[in-house]
C-alpha cells in the first residue's frame, strides 16, 4: 500500500520520497533492520493518527507478525494476508511497542535480506514452534488501542508536577465501542486536540452542561486531528464536563448549595484540571469500554440481592469424542537376578562390589570433595542403624523403635550424609521422614513442616555437625523449637557420634512386606503439608519401572541436579541407582547458582550417560553457555526432563537443543516426563533406542482447553497453547483419565481431565489423614475398569496419539473463574512474554486465584528489578493486564510488584506459592506497584436496582393504618399535663430567668470551669454572672453604640467569658452569635471559618479576649484573611463597673434570641435562627427529661458553640438551677483523665460527652484503668454518660468505653445516647434509671437497608447491622417518618425521613441572600396525606420507629426512634442508598493498620480514604484488601484508593467526619497522600 491512495492528501509528498528511500536503503543492507525501525518510525509519529483516521478500511485486517525469539512454549499465532511493511506497522502496532520490543517483521523483510537467510536454514515445522508466544502476545498488545491508564501516584519527597501537566485538559478521545477495530497507535499528548484553537470559555462550558449535553464519541473523533474545528473541540470539552458532572462545579461558584444552603460562597473553588481530576478522567475513559463477559439480565428477590450465576454459554465447545478406555503401559519385566528388596540389593552390592563408586559430591566450587562408595555407604548405614537402636535410650528404655517416624534434616549439599541416614534408618526398620534444614523461625512453611512432624510423631531429627552448628539457639544452647514444631532431640550423625557394631550384630534383611519405607512430604495448594507414605513394595516397584523404562545398566554414571530429599531427584539419585549400581553425581543448588553450567561441565568430565533436570536448570545454562566452548553433550543417552509438564518447559528444551546440538547434543535424548508426589513417575518418555515412536507436539486452542476441550488449533486463533509429550505410562501401570469435579468418571477422547493410575508403584496414604487418603489413592472410576483403585495424580491432561501421555497443568495451579478453567502456569507463560523483561525477574512470578464475591479471581505477584523505573514498571504491568486479557480471555483481578527477594521462597529457589496467596490476603506482602482491575474482571455484581413506582395514598391509608401497619408516628411526654412548680415556667426569656435567680439565690453557685491540672479556673454564682452580663450589655450600648437587633459576634474560649457575654447581648437586645475561636498554630485554616461566620451572620461586632483581639490583626492573620474588613472588635477583659442598666424587653417571644451556626459534615456552613420562645421550650424539655432541679451537679465536657453543646453549656444551668462542671475538650489533649476524674471527684450523677471525647478515652486510658483505680477514680456514681451527637449512634464505641470502665464501678447501663440535628437541637436523650425502658438494640439486614427496606434479623446474622435506639423523645416532641419523595407517612418499621414536630424546632436557615423561600419545606412542611394540618421539620436523617414490646412510664407500649444517617451524606450508587459509615467500618475491619477510613464519590467513582497508622511499606497491602471487603460486604467496587497520614481526614467538634472537605482537599491534590490506586 502506498501513501498515494490516502485521500486528501494530508501528508506532505517530500516524506512519501523520503520514505520510499528508507525502505530501499534496507534491502541491500545499508541499515540494519533495527536502524531501519527506528527511522521510520520517527518519520511517520507525526502523522499516525492521521493514516488511522484516513483508512479505515486498513484498519480492519490484522497483520501477520512472526518474530523468532525463545520464548514459552506457548504457540499463538496471528495470521492474515502479507501487507508492505510500511502500513503493516504503522498500524498493527503501537510506536511504543516498536520501540520498546523491537518487534522485527521479518516475513515482510524484502528477499534476499539477510533476514532471511537464518530462517531457512532451520528446518523444523514452523506450526510446532514453541516460541510463538511472544509474537502472539505482541499481536495481543497491538490490538489495543493505546488506553492512556492512570499511573498510581505514590508520595516522592521531589515529585513536582510540571505546569503544562497541570494545565492541560484530561484525555478525552471517547473509545471506539467495537472491541475488534484496532485502537489508536501511539500515545498522543492529552492536549493534542485543543493545540491549535483558542480555549473555549468557561461559560460555553457550563451552558453546554446545563443544556445537557451528551456524551458523543463522534464529536470525540473528529477533533482527533488537527484539523478539526472549534466547535468539535468544545463538543469534546463538554463531553468531559458531561461525564464528571461539572454541575457539581457550577454549585460551588454560585454558592453552597446542598441540605441546608447558607448561600456563600466557596473559599477555594476545586479546579477541574488538577492532577487527581485528570487521573480520574483517565481512569473513567478506561472504564467506558464495554466489559468482556457482557451483564446478562437477572433478577432480585424481594428481599435478597442475587449474586449473579455465571451461565454456560451455549456456544461453548463440548467434548464430542467416545469414552477413553484406561491405557496400560508394558508389563514389568521379569529378571531372574532381581533383588527381593532394596535393602538386599543395597547388602549386595556393599558385599560383592564394595570399591565401586555409589555417589560423589561437589564443593561450591565445582570440585569433587568425596566419592561414597557402595562399601563405605553398606558399613556406614550399619553403623548409624546400630547407634540408632541401641545407644539412645531415656530412662534405661530405648528412645527409638522399629517403625518409629525420624526427620532427617540435611542441607541440599551434603548428599552423602543423608544417603547414609536415609539407608541407616531403613536398615533399623525406621522411617526417614526427609525436610528441609529450617533457616530462620519464620521460613515459608516451616510452620506446616512443624504439623506434619507433630502428627508423624516425630521426636528425633538426624542431621550433620555443621548443620547443627549453623540452625538458630536458645540461650541454653539447645536448638530452639521452631514455630509450630514438636519438641525434637537432634543427633549429629557424623562418624564420631556412631558406635559400630559387634560382630554378631546383624540388620535384618526382609522381603518387601506392606510396612511404610519412608515418609515424602508435599505442600498443597492451600500451604498445608501432607506427609505421602511409601511402602516397601511400592519403593521397590518403582526402582523396577524407572530402571526397564530408563534402561539402566549396572554402572553407569548418572548426574541429578535435583533435590534428593524428595521427588525425581530422591527416585533416580537416591533409591534406583542403588538398585542398579549407578554411580550418582549429585549438584547442589548452591553450586548451580554460582555456575549455572556446572552440571554440563561434570556430564562432559564423567562422561554421563544420564542426567536428571528441571527446565529451570537448562534455561540458566543457556544464559551462561557463551563462556564455554570445549565442552560436549555426546555421552547423554537420556537427559530426563522431570518437569516436562510445565508451559515453559517446551521453550527451554528446543532453545536447549537449538544452542547444544552444536555441542553433541542429539535431539531424541530430550526426555520430558510427568510425576507426582501421589502417583510418583506417571509417564517417561523412552530413549530412543528402545524403538517407540517419535515425540509428538500438540498446538491446542486455549478457550478449548478453559472448557476442559481439546481442539487443534485452527487458523484465526489468536491464543494456543503448544504442549509436548511425555512419553508412554510406567511399565506396569494402568493410565486413565477422569472428570476434575464431581463422581469421577471416565472421560471422553478429546476432554481434558485428572490423569488417575493403578500400579504398584504409587504412594499409598496421606498419614493420618484417613479421609483425604480415601478420596486420593482409592478411587474407582465410573466406567468398565476391573474394579482396581486408582491414585489421582493432580496431573491435568489426555492422552494422544500413539497412546503419548500429555499434560496440560496441575491441579494445584488450576483456577476457576466465571466456568472456565485457567492454569496459572499458562498465565504466568504470557506474563513472561510480554517484553521488555528488565522490570521483573523472569523465574520470581507468581499467579493464584483468590474468592472474593463467590468467584476466583486471578492475582498476578512478581517480583520487580530494584533498577526498574516506576513509569516502565506501570507500563509493563498495564500491558500485563491486556495480554492476558486478550490471549486467555480472563480479566486479572490484581497485579502487585514487590521489591527484589522479598517473596517467600521455596527450599532450593521458586517460590512459595501458598505462603505469597497467604501474605496477600493478610495485607502482608508488602509490594511497591498495585493495579487493580476490578472493572473488568467482577461481572457477577447484582443487577443495579431500579426504583419502582410508588403506591397512590388513596389505596394506601385507612385510619390509622398505611398499608396494613400502624402509622410510623411517636411523641414525647405532653408537657402541659406535666405539674412543674418551678418558677422558671413563668419566664418566656431567658435574660428574665437569670435576673430572677440572681435576686432570689445570689450566690448559689452555676458553674464551675476546670483546667487541665483538674482545678478549678473560674467559677460563676447567679449574681456574679448577672453583674458580668450587664457589663457586657453596658459596653454594647456605650462603646459599640448597638442598637436592638444587631448580631454580634462572640469568639472566646469555652469558660465564664462565653457564657456572661452571651447573656449581655440579650440584655442589650442584641442577637449572640457564638463562634469558635481561631488556633493559633493554625491560623491558616481555622481563621477563614470565622471571618466567613462573621460575614455570613451580618455580624456588626465581635467581642473577644485581648488575646484572640490582637491575633485577629496579626501578621499571620493578614495572609489568611482581609483583616481590614473586620467590624468592630470589642475586648471584655477589664470593663468598668456599671450603673444600674434597663434590660431590653422583646416585644414578642418569636423574636430571635440568638444565630447558631455550625459546619454540617457536608462541608456546609449553616446558621440556623432561634427565638425566645424556642430556647425557653429547649431548656424547659431538657429540665423535665433529665429532672434537673438546683441541688443537681452535672458535668459537661462539649464544645459549647452550637446544637445540643451550647444548650447545655449557656442555656440549661440557668434555667434549671442546677450547677455545671464544665470540662473544655480541648484541655483534654494535655489531660486525657481530666473528664473523668471530675465526675469522680464530684460525684456527678449526669454527665454528657461527644464521641471524640469518648473515642480519647477509649484510645488513651485502655490500658490504664489500674492507674486510674489507684489514684481513686470511681465512676459508680454515674447514672447516665449521654453522647451528644446528630448522627447513628456508635454502637462499637460505646460498648467498648463501658467494657474498659466497668473496672472502675462505671454501670453497663449507663452510657446512652441522643439525637439532635441543624432543625431541632434535641429530638432525643435517654436517661437512664428514669421513668421508662432501656433503649433497645435492633439487627438489620444490611442489603435489605441498601434497598431503603428495613428487615429485623437475629444478632450475628451474616450482612447484619446493630443500630441502637438513639434515645427517649422528650417531652414536647411529636416524631413522624415521611417518604422522601411522596412526602406521605410510612408505617411502623418502614424507613424514611425522620420528620419533627416540636415548640423547641429552631424557626429557619439564617442565609445571607434571604431566600429562605428555597429552606421553607425545611422547617415548615406539611404530610402530603393522613395529618395534613401540623407543621413539621424536616431533619434531613433517615431512620424508622418501631413499637417495642416495653411499657414506658404512661404505660403505653415505648415507640423506639432508630436513626440510621444523615439524608445528605448517603451514596447513590448502582441504584441503591449507601451510608459511609457501613462501607467505613468495612474498610477499617479489613486490615490492622488502617485507623480511620472515609468514603465519598466522585463522578460515580467510590474513593476510599484510609489513615495508615503502620510503616509506609504497607501501604500498598491495603489496596486489595479494601476492595475485597467493600466488595464482599456492599457489592461495590472501589474506583480509588487513597493512603494518607493519620490525622488527615478532617473531622469537627462532635467527632463527625467531614467528607466533603476531604473531598475537595483530595481533588485540590492537597491531601499528600502516600499512595493513590486508582482501581482499573
Amino acid at each position: 500500500v502506498h501513501f498515494g491512495r490516502v485521500e486528501g492528501g494530508g501528508i506532505p509528498w517530500p516524506l512519501v520520497t523520503h520514505y520510499r528511500l528508507l525502505s530501499l536503503s534496507v534491502s541491500p543492507g545499508d541499515i540494519t533492520q533495527k536502524g531501519y525501525e527506528k527511522k521510520r518510525a520517527k518519520l511517520l509519529a507525526p502523522y499516525i493518527p492521521q493514516i488511522q483516521g484516513k483508512m479505515p478500511h486498513l484498519v480492519e485486517r490484522q497483520p501477520s507478525i512472526y518474530r523468532w525469539r525463545t520464548g514459552s512454549r506457548r504457540c499463538l499465532r496471528v495470521r492474515g494476508e502479507r501487507v508492505s511493511s510500511c502500513v503493516t506497522v504503522s498500524l498493527g502496532v503501537e510506536p511504543s511497542l516498536q520501540k520498546e520490543n523491537r518487534i522485527q517483521m521479518s516475513q515482510a523483510a524484502p528477499p534476499g535480506s539477510k533476514h532471511n537467510k537464518s530462517r531457512a536454514t532451520n528446518t523444523r515445522d514452523e506450526r510446532f514452534r514453541s516460541d510463538l508466544h511472544t509474537e502472539a502476545v505482541h499481536a495481543a498488545l497491538a490490538k489495543y488501542k493505546e488506553r492512556k491508564m492512570p499511573m498510581p501516584s505514590k508520595r516522592r519527597s521531589v515529585l513536582v508536577q510540571s505546569s503544562v501537566e497541570a494545565c492541560t485538559p484530561p484525555d478525552t478521545s471517547s473509545p471506539s465501542e467495537d472491541e475488534g477495530s484496532l485502537r489508536r497507535a501511539g500515545r498522543m499528548v492529552s492536549s493534542t486536540p485543543y493545540q491549535n484553537h483558542p480555549a473555549p470559555n468557561v461559560e460555553h462550558w457550563f451552558n453546554r452542561v446545563i443544556q445537557g449535553s451528551s456524551t458523543s464519541s463522534s464529536a470525540s473523533s473528529t477533533s482527533s486531528h488537527p484539523g478539526g474545528s472549534v466547535h468539535a473541540a468544545t463538543a469534546v470539552l463538554a463531553d468531559l464536563m458531561a461525564y464528571t458532572q461539572i454541575v457539581f462545579w457550577v454549585s460551588m461558584f454560585f454558592g453552597w448549595i446542598g441540605f441546608s444552603m447558607s448561600l456563600s460562597p466557596l473559599p477555594l473553588g476545586v479546579p477541574v484540571n488538577s492532577r487527581v481530576s485528570s487521573k480520574i478522567q483517565q481512569l473513567l475513559n478506561t472504564l467506558k469500554r464495554p466489559k468482556r463477559p457482557s451483564l446478562r439480565e437477572f433478577f432480585i428477590d424481594d428481599f435478597e440481592e442475587l449474586v449473579d450465576v455465571q451461565q454456560p454459554d451455549p456456544n461453548q465447545p463440548k467434548a464430542e469424542g467416545n469414552q477413553m478406555s484406561p491405557l496400560a503401559g508394558e508389563p514389568l519385566g521379569v529378571v531372574t537376578n532381581w533383588p527381593p528388596s532394596l535393602l538386599a540389593s543395597l547388602q549386595r552390592w556393599g558385599i560383592t562390589q564394595p570399591r565401586s563408586p555409589c555417589l560423589t559430591a561437589l564443593d561450591n566450587a565445582g570440585k569433587p570433595v568425596y566419592t561414597l562408595t557402595y562399601g563405605k555407604l553398606w558399613t556406614r548405614s550399619q553403623k548409624l542403624a546400630f547407634t540408632l537402636l541401641n545407644k539412645l535410650s531415656t530412662r534405661n528404655e530405648p528412645l527409638l523403635l522399629p517403625g518409629d517416624r525420624v526427620a532427617l534434616v540435611f542441607p541440599n549439599s551434603d548428599p552423602v550424609m543423608f544417603m547414609v541416614a536415609f539407608y541407616g534408618c531403613l536398615l533399623a526398620e525406621l522411617i526417614p521422614v526427609p525436610i528441609e534444614v529450617p533457616l530462620t523461625r519464620k521460613d515459608a512453611g516451616s510452620q506446616q513442616i512443624g504439623f506434619l512432624l507433630g502428627s508423624c510423631g516425630v521426636t528425633l531429627a538426624l542431621t550433620t555437625d555443621a548443620c547443627q552448628k549453623g540452625l538458630p539457639k536458645a540461650q541454653t544452647g539447645e536448638v530452639v523449637t521452631f514455630k509450630g514444631w514438636p519438641r525434637l532431640l537432634w543427633f549429629v550423625t557424623d562418624g564420631k557420634h556412631v558406635v559400630k557394631p559387634p560382630k554378631d550384630w546383624h540388620p535384618t534383611i526382609r522381603e518387601a512386606n506392606n510396612e511404610i519405607a519412608y515418609i515424602e512430604y508435599k505442600t498443597s495448594k492451600e500451604g498445608s503439608t501432607m506427609g505421602i507414605t511409601v511402602s516397601h513394595p511400592a519403593m521397590l516397584a518403582h526402582c523396577h519401572a524407572l530402571t526397564q523404562a530408563c534402561g539402566y545398566t549396572e554402572a553407569e554414571t548418572i548426574c541429578n541436579v535435583l533435590d534428593f530429599k524428595r521427588d525425581a531427584g530422591l527416585w533416580h539419585g537416591v533409591l534406583t541407582s542403588v538398585m542398579t549400581r549407578m554411580h550418582v553425581i549429585s549438584i547442589p543448588y548452591s553450586l548451580m547458582k554460582v555456575n549455572p553450567l556446572s552440571w554440563i561441565q561434570k556430564v562432559h568430565t564423567y562422561k554421563a550417560r544420564v542426567a536428571v533436570v528441571k527446565s529451570r536448570d537448562m534455561h540458566w545454562s543457556l544464559l551462561a553457555q557463551r563462556d564455554q566452548r570445549d565442552i560436549s553433550l555426546s555421552s547423554l543417552r537420556m537427559l530426563i526432563v522431570t518437569d516436562g509438564a510445565n508451559p515453559w518447559s517446551i521453550s527451554s528444551c528446543d532453545a536447549f537443543l537449538n544452542v547444544f546440538q552444536a555441542r553433541g547434543l542429539r535431539p531424541e535424548v530430550i526426555c520430558p516426563c510427568a510425576s507426582s508426589a501421589e502417583g510418583m513417575t506417571v509417564a517417561i518418555r523412552r530413549p530412543p533406542e528402545s524403538g517407540v515412536p517419535p515425540p509428538g507436539k500438540a498446538v491446542l486452542s486455549m478457550s478449548g482447553l478453559s472448557h476442559s476441550v481439546i481442539r487443534v488449533d485452527t487458523e484465526e486463533k489468536l491464543s494456543v497453547l503448544t504442549v509436548q509429550d511425555v512419553g508412554q505410562v510406567m511399565p506396569g501401570a494402568l493410565v486413565c483419565v477422569v472428570r476434575v469435579e464431581g463422581t469421577p468418571y471416565l472421560c471422553q477422547t478429546d476432554e481434558v481431565g485428572e490423569i488417575c493410575v493403578s500400579s504398584g508403584s504409587t504412594g499409598v496414604a496421606y498419614y493420618g489423614l484417613p479421609g483425604m487418603t480415601k478420596n486420593t489413592f482409592q478411587v474407582s472410576s465410573g466406567g468398565p475398569i476391573s474394579g482396581r483403585p486408582f491414585t489421582r495424580t493432580s496431573l491435568l491432561g489426555f492422552v494422544g496419539p500413539d497412546n503419548l501421555v500429555f499434560i496440560v497443568g496441575r491441579m494445584d495451579g488450576l483456577m476457576t473463574v466465571c466456568g472456565r478453567r485457567h492454569n496459572a502456569d499458562d498465565v504466568v507463560a504470557t506474563a513472561l512474554a510480554v517484553e521488555p523483561m528488565k522490570f521483573v525477574y523472569r523465574g520470581r512470578i507468581a499467579v493464584f486465584s483468590v474468592s472474593v464475591l463467590h468467584d476466583e479471581r486471578i492475582v498476578v505477584v512478581a517480583e520487580q528489578r530494584p533498577d526498574a523505573s516506576e513509569e516502565g514498571s506501570f507500563q509493563w504491568m498495564s500491558r500485563v493486564l491486556q495480554a492476558i486479557d486478550s490471549i486467555h480471555q480472563v480479566g486479572v483481578y490484581c497485579l502487585a510488584l514487590v521489591p527484589a527477594n522479598t517473596m517467600p521462597k521455596a527450599p532450593l529457589g521458586g517460590i512459595h506459592i501458598a505462603e505469597t496467596k497467604q501474605r496477600f490476603l493478610e495485607g502482608a506482602l508488602h509490594p511497591c506497584n498495585v493495579l487493580m482491575c476490578p472493572h473488568s474482571c467482577v461481572t457477577n455484581l447484582p443487577k443495579p436496582r431500579q426504583k419502582q413506582p410508588e403506591v397512590g395514598p388513596a389505596s394506601m391509608i385507612v385510619g390509622n393504618l398505611v398499608a396494613g401497619k400502624r402509622i410510623a408516628q411517636a411523641c414525647g411526654r405532653d408537657v402541659a399535663q406535666l405539674e412543674d412548680n418551678d418558677q422558671a415556667r413563668k419566664f418566656l426569656y431567658m435574660q428574665d430567668v437569670l435576673q430572677w435567680r440572681a435576686q432570689a439565690t445570689p450566690d448559689h453557685p452555676l458553674f464551675l470551669v476546670l483546667n487541665a491540672k483538674g482545678t478549678v479556673s473560674s467559677t460563676a454564682s447567679c449574681l456574679q454572672l448577672q453583674k458580668r452580663a450587664e457589663r457586657v450589655a453596658m459596653a454594647l450600648i456605650e462603646k459599640g453604640r448597638l442598637n436592638p437587633g444587631d448580631h454580634v459576634a462572640l469568639v472566646y474560649p469555652p469558660g465564664i467569658d462565653l457564657i456572661a457575654t452571651f447573656y449581655g447581648c440579650l440584655y442589650a437586645g442584641c442577637v449572640p452569635v457564638t463562634v469558635r475561636p481561631p488556633h493559633p498554630q493554625n491560623l491558616a485554616t481555622t481563621l477563614p471559618t470565622v471571618k466567613m461566620i462573621v460575614e455570613v451572620s451580618k455580624s456588626v461586632c465581635i467581642l473577644t479576649t485581648q488575646a484572640i483581639m490582637k491575633l485577629l490583626k496579626s501578621k499571620e492573620a493578614v495572609a489568611a484573611v482581609d483583616v481590614k474588613s473586620w467590624p468592630m472588635v470589642l475586648d471584655t477583659d477589664d470593663l468598668p463597673r456599671t450603673k444600674r442598666l434597663q434590660i431590653y424587653k422583646p416585644p414578642t417571644p418569636e423574636m430571635l434570641a440568638y444565630l447558631d451556626f455550625s459546619v454540617s459534615t457536608m462541608g456546609i456552613l449553616a446558621g440556623v435562627k432561634m427565638s425566645h420562645a424556642a430556647t425557653s421550650a429547649l431548656c424547659r424539655s431538657i429540665k423535665l427529661q433529665c429532672e434537673l432541679y438546683p441541688s443537681r451537679q452535672i458535668a459537661i465536657c462539649l464544645d459549647p458553640y452550637c446544637g445540643l453543646g451550647f444548650a447545655l453549656w449557656c442555656l440549661s444551668s440557668v434555667y434549671s438551677g442546677h450547677q455545671s462542671i464544665l470540662v473544655p475538650p480541648l484541655e483534654l489533649d494535655s489531660n486525657v483523665s481530666l473528664w473523668l476524674s471530675a465526675v469522680s471527684q464530684y460525684k456527678v450523677r449526669i454527665t454528657f460527652c461527644s464521641y471524640s471525647v469518648m473515642e480519647m478515652c477509649t484510645k488513651g486510658l485502655g490500658t490504664q484503668t489500674e492507674t486510674l483505680r489507684l489514684r481513686n477514680i470511681n465512676l459508680s456514681c454515674v447514672r447516665t454518660c449521654m453522647v451528644v451527637a446528630e448522627e447513628r449512634p456508635r454502637i462499637t464505641l460505646t460498648q467498648s468505653f463501658s467494657k474498659i470502665f466497668k473496672d472502675l464501678g462505671l454501670s453497663p447501663r449507663a452510657v446512652s445516647t441522643t439525637f439532635g440535628c441543624r432543625v431541632n437541637m434535641a429530638v432525643c436523650l435517654q436517661v437512664s434509671g428514669t421513668s421508662g425502658p432501656d433503649p433497645t438494640t435492633v439487627y438489620l439486614d444490611m442489603r435489605a437497608l441498601r434497598h431503603e427496606r428495613v428487615r429485623m434479623v437475629e444478632r450475628g446474622s451474616p450482612h447484619s447491622l446493630s443500630l441502637m435506639e438513639s434515645g427517649k423523645i422528650l417531652p414536647g416532641v411529636k416524631v413522624v417518618i415521611a417518604n422522601t419523595e411522596t412526602k406521605g407517612p410510612l408505617g411502623d418499621s418502614h424507613l424514611g425521613e425522620v420528620w419533627v414536630s416540636s415548640p423547641h424546632n429552631a424557626t429557619g436557615y439564617y442565609t445571607v441572600y434571604g431566600e429562605d423561600a428555597l429552606h421553607a419545606d425545611h422547617f415548615n412542611t406539611k404530610l402530603s396525606f393522613g395529618d395534613t394540618q401540623t407543621v413539621w421539620a424536616r431533619t434531613g436523617y433517615l431512620g424508622f420507629l418501631r413499637r417495642t414490646e416495653l411499657t414506658d412510664a404512661s404505660g403505653e407500649r415505648h415507640d423506639a426512634l432508630y436513626v440510621v444517617g444523615s439524608l445528605d451524606e448517603t451514596l447513590e450508587l448502582r441504584g441503591m442508598r449507601y451510608h459511609p459509615i457501613d462501607i467505613e467500618t468495612s474498610v477499617i475491619r479489613s486490615h490492622k493498620s488502617i485507623a480511620e477510613c472515609a468514603v465519598f464519590t466522585w463522578t460515580n467513582l467510590l474513593v476510599v480514604v484510609v489513615e495508615l497508622s503502620g510503616s509506609e511499606q504497607e501501604a500498598l497491602d491495603l489496596v486489595p484488601l479494601v476492595t475485597n471487603v467493600v466488595l464482599e460486604d456492599h457489592y461495590l467496587i472501589v474506583g480509588v484508593v487513597v493512603v494518607v497520614d493519620p490525622g488527615v481526614i478532617p473531622i469537627n467538634s462532635r467527632g463527625e467526619k467531614q467528607r466533603m472537605h476531604l473531598r475537595d482537599g483530595f481533588l485540590a491534590d492537597q491531601l499528600d497522600p502516600i499512595y493513590v490506586a486508582y482501581n482499573m
